[in-house]
């Protein structure tokens, strides 16, 4: 768990307290003085991050690949010459999506570690378990893997805390848009995790369809019996039934949808839809009786990334090719992707952060420069003082095979009341490398 404001070199180098003439960084070197040991975590050689993924466990299917896309990047980054002449460490632990764990292993990167920053810390439950000792200990929380409001919605509560991927009530919005113009007779169930991610899924759609909702069914990660929630959305006469849940989820209601006869047109949120995860998750839980993704074709989702399957976006041609140069086993996932463009921002961060950077000039870079960035995401960000929202547009696809194809294309909207609007904004091109162009940081 399973995102406006400009900047001028000068404005950033003074907020970030970096010498004059430092500027926003490159990746290969540069800026008017010595690298020096300017914070927790930053030496004159390296910048140490750290996060925590589950690795283990029931959610480690497809988020324990994030991390190895992130180490890829930074590892051909550092190849280049990471960010002014500095390597790029990355620690990651596993937390087993467990927030007993996650609270363990967040204790060890701060305090034992000494990281200077934590990148893509993943899970709503898992993260919400240390967003508070991460902000008491004036750490960046920076692009947390959860689209919960909580990294985003409110600055002063969390000044060091931001999100990254459109959050879920956002998501919300745009879904229940979709179905009241397109599906106005459905009877609509809500098949929700029960916490923050169901929570704000299901208030965004309610915004849209609150009259089209016949049921709404809450499951808690780790019971894998989903029967009765699914028996209930049947029951409840759901011909239409979307779904703010994890992939292994996805598998199961599709499991006992199908041992039911019930057959509704399906709609998963961006966070449990990727049908390679889910057809091999099929083919597991079914002990082989299902043996791809097949359940899943036409199925209706959102999308804010380029996946895998589009080779022909020039971004995946270019993850593509960090993975086969800096990759370890495997292939190239969506999960991978999700990584590498996650590491691409936090360059983005640090470059902006001047070449010695602090805690507290990271933060500021982001809030003050962050919304102008361009990058794989296909909408702006919302960052500023006032938000620490990620990105905030998305596109609807119908899934075929192991990919998708687009059935609308980007519309953006914020949290509350805010409007959806259509994106005219035109798709970023990868720099050389995909490595963050210093122009494109910090004007």
């Amino acid at each position: 768990m399973t995102a406006i404001a400009a900047a001028t070199v000068a404005s950033t180098v003074a907020a970030c307290g970096g010498s004059d003439d430092s500027g926003g960084g490159t990746s290969s070197g540069g800026g008017g003085g010595e690298n020096e040991a300017s914070d927790i975590g930053v030496t004159e050689d390296t910048i140490t991050l750290g996060a925590h993924y589950p690795l283990t466990g029931v959610a480690a299917p497809g988020y324990s690949e994030i991390p190895t896309g992130v180490q890829a990047y930074f590892d051909c980054l550092n190849q280049e010459g990471g960010v002014y002449g500095r390597d790029i460490e990355f620690i990651f632990r596993d937390d087993a999506y467990n927030p007993t764990q996650t609270s363990q292993v967040t204790n060890e990167l701060v305090l034992e570690d000494e990281i200077f920053a934590m990148m893509s810390g993943l899970g709503t439950p898992t993260h919400s378990a240390v967003v508070d000792f991460l902000n008491d200990e004036g750490v960046p929380d920076l692009f947390v893997s959860s689209g919960s409001l909580l990294w985003g919605e409110d600055p002063e509560q969390y000044p060091m805390s931001f999100g990254w991927q459109t959050d879920y009530e956002s998501e919300g919005k745009i879904i229940g848009e979709y179905i009241a113009e397109n599906f106005p007779d459905a009877q609509v169930g809500l098949f929700l995790q029960d916490d923050d991610f169901g929570e704000d899924g299901e208030a965004g759609i309610r915004q849209y369809i609150d009259d089209q909702i016949v049921a709404a069914e809450r499951y808690t990660p780790g019971n894998t019996n989903v029967g009765p929630q699914i028996a209930a959305l049947q029951a409840a006469g759901a011909d239409f039934v979307v779904g703010f849940n994890v992939p292994s989820y996805t598998a199961l209601s599709q499991l006992t949808a199908l041992q039911l006869g019930y057959d509704p047109q399906w709609f998963y949120s961006n966070v449990g839809s990727d049908p390679t995860l889910v057809g091999g998750l099929l083919n597991r839980f079914s002990e082989g009786q299902v043996s791809d993704a097949a359940l899943l074709d036409g199925a209706l989702t959102t999308g804010y990334l380029p996946t895998v399957d589009m080779t022909d976006n020039p971004w995946i041609t270019e993850f593509q090719r960090i993975w086969d140069e800096c990759g370890g086993e495997g292939d190239l996932t969506n999960y991978r992707v999700y990584g590498m463009a996650q590491a691409y921002t936090m360059t983005q961060a640090l470059q902006a952060a001047g070449q010695n950077p602090t805690r507290e000039g990271l933060v500021e870079a982001v809030e003050t420069a962050g919304g102008e960035w361009e990058g794989p995401v296909f909408a702006p960000f919302r960052y500023s003082e006032d938000s620490h929202m990620g990105t905030g547009g998305m596109t609807i696809e119908r899934i075929v095979g192991n990919g998708s194809e687009e059935v609308q294309p980007v519309r953006i909207t914020d949290i509350g009341d805010a409007p959806i609007e259509e994106y005219d904004g035109e798709a970023a091109t990868p720099p050389a490398n995909a490595i963050p162009d210093e122009e494109s940081v910090v004007d």
